[in-house]
């Protein structure tokens, strides 16, 4: 009933527990960026079947596997190596799947960010939105940020609200931050250049709502730290312990990375002038 699709890049430390975790699939398929570990093992000896494409950004990548990849299912889920699927989140999409209108054209999807074996759902501002779950022909992927965001959708989109699990922190810290690095360019570029569209913010829809945040905050005086506050204080993120302060730590330290990319940019803009 629906096929898997997983981006792989030298996730031979993940790849096995995801793939483990989703059994109840017949078609899962591994698109690959090159690894140089055993991933693309892993993957062949689990029975999926693997593709290799360079990786230029996850809009891109999620986009050549629709259009490469021999499905056999009409539906697809979108995982990545460090995420897992539960007996209930499976429930949940074969439910959802078998139950969706004829307009329908896919389903955004929520996490549970899983730090030292602790979910947390009070630092993260549980559920965020991820549109993982389409259907073929339907709808594709744009870049957003460091990410991808839903595009040329035809039809309407629904919300599962059973999460999977998101083991974000597999690989160390020093990793986490290596890429959170990484990705604060990319979202620095995108919220300089998004204007602020003060009707999404008050969007029934938190997908929408979340989108629309990002480049108001970014304009804020004292964002990383207010972030901190929010995330750790009047969010309760306290409540989830020392897992709770090290992520708000850290996320406010990602925050304060996008601001001063920012202020890097714009002052290159101006000397191009």
């Amino acid at each position: 009933m629906i096929s898997v699709v997983i981006l792989t890049l030298n996730e031979e430390a993940d790849l096995a527990a995801c793939l483990d975790s989703i059994e109840w699939c017949d078609d899962i398929h591994v698109v690959d960026s090159r690894s140089t570990d055993g991933t693309t093992r892993i993957a062949k000896e689990r029975g999926a079947q693997v593709y290799s494409n360079q990786f230029d950004s996850f809009g891109q990548q999620r986009n050549w596997a629709l259009a490469n990849c021999a499905f056999k299912h009409a539906w697809v889920l979108f995982l990545d190596a460090d995420e897992c699927s539960t007996p209930e989140f499976h429930k949940a999409i074969v439910c959802a799947v078998a139950a969706a209108p004829e307009a329908t054209a896919g389903f955004y999807c929520c996490w549970k960010l899983m730090l030292h074996g602790r979910w947390l759902k009070r630092c993260d501002s549980f559920p965020k939105w991820q549109f993982r779950l389409l259907k073929r022909g339907r709808a594709s992927f744009t870049d957003f940020g460091h990410g991808q965001m839903e595009s040329e959708v035809k039809g309407d989109l629904g919300y599962l609200h059973e999460p999977y699990l998101h083991m974000a922190f597999s690989k160390g810290w020093s990793h986490w931050l290596d890429r959170h690095n990484r990705y604060s360019s990319l979202e620095a570029r995108e919220r300089l250049k998004s204007a602020i569209h003060w009707r999404q913010l008050f969007s029934p829809h938190g997908s929408i709502r979340n989108k629309a945040f990002k480049p108001l905050v970014s304009r804020l005086p004292f964002w990383p730290l207010m972030a901190f506050v929010i995330r750790y204080f009047l969010k309760l993120g306290f409540l989830e312990g020392r897992p709770g302060l090290i992520f708000c730590v850290n996320m406010a330290y990602y925050e304060f990375l996008i601001r001063i990319k920012i202020e890097e940019l714009r002052r290159a803009s101006v000397r191009e002038i």
